[in-house]
């Protein structure tokens, strides 16, 4: 077997968990219960009751519902329309300047990690990567933050715990440009979203991009671990209303059986879902592929 990461191998559980389900379901005949039974598997895929709902309306009135199978792959596929290419980078405001991706979402997601992949993949690419550890409300994570920067040989710029974020993403800027780098990912606080300072200290790092670096149009991504399913998209929608976030991160994507929540999220959120993580290695990062996803779950 490859060493490489594969969508596949990614969505290996949710193939054998509902998707599996749904084989059995649609093997057995179209009647009413076996569409209910499609309804009922769909949300225990964490579609949400309202989307699954709508899946097997539409699925029934299309024009492949003599192929109830068929029917549904289609209907999933469209809630991923419209949406970023696979090869999606952030912009960057000028030559001269860096692009700024923030990293948000609540601790234990995998936050740091997945900045540690990102970090990874675009440095593959040629990109001069810079880290900002702005989440000064835990030592942790600036030492956290410090351990994959050894790791992966980029610098890191960091103040003492406690400091204020918003200092500590001015500076990581300054030295952005000075060093001619292409990307800095700054890592913040992950409070539970419900800590209204949290939203009001990324509004202030936001101020102090746009200070730095007029016109920059920072990506703001969240990292949703696949495994909490509904809630993770509560949380996501909170901090989508008060940061306006761009893109999502699925981490741990290979953790779950119920990998809906790619659908939900970009139906409920109108946010795509950029990258997945699918293990535990720092490459173990895909940029999404809505084709590559359904056929791989389908497969």
């Amino acid at each position: 077997m490859s060493s490489e990461p594969s969508l596949a191998q990614g969505v290996e559980k949710s193939r054998r968990g509902f998707i599996a389900r749904l084989h059995a379901v649609l093997g057995g005949g179209l009647d009413g219960a076996a569409w209910e039974a499609v309804e009922e598997t769909l949300i225990a895929a964490d579609l949400g009751a309202r989307l699954a709902a709508e899946v097997v309306a539409a699925a029934r009135r299309g024009t492949h519902a003599a192929d109830p199978e068929a029917a549904v792959r289609i209907e999933l596929r469209a809630l991923l329309a419209g949406r970023p290419a696979a090869d999606w980078a952030p912009s960057r405001p000028d030559p001269a300047a860096p692009a700024v991706i923030l990293v948000v979402g609540v601790n234990g997601t995998g936050k740091t990690t997945t900045i540690a992949k990102l970090a990874a993949r675009f440095g593959a690419q040629g990109q001069q990567v810079l880290l900002a550890a702005a989440d000064t409300f835990r030592a942790a994570a600036i030492e956290q933050l410090g351990v994959w920067a050894g790791r992966l040989g980029v610098p890191v710029v960091a103040h003492a715990a406690g400091a204020d974020p918003s200092a500590v993403v001015y500076d990581a800027l300054d030295a952005g440009v000075a060093r001619g780098m292409d990307l800095v990912i700054v890592d913040t606080a992950g409070r539970l979203h419900t800590k209204s300072n949290l939203m009001e200290e990324l509004a202030k790092i936001r101020r102090t991009i746009d200070k730095r670096l007029p016109g920059a149009e920072p990506a703001v991504l969240f990292v949703l671990d696949a495994t909490t399913g509904q809630n993770g998209l509560a949380q996501a929608r909170a901090f989508h209303e008060s940061a306006g976030l761009t893109g999502i991160v699925l981490a741990k994507l290979d953790s779950t059986s119920r990998g809906g929540i790619v659908f939900a999220i970009e139906r409920s959120l109108g946010v795509p879902v950029l990258f997945v993580g699918v293990g535990e290695r720092v490459g173990d990062l895909l940029p999404f592929d809505p084709d590559a996803f359904v056929a791989a779950l389908f497969a």
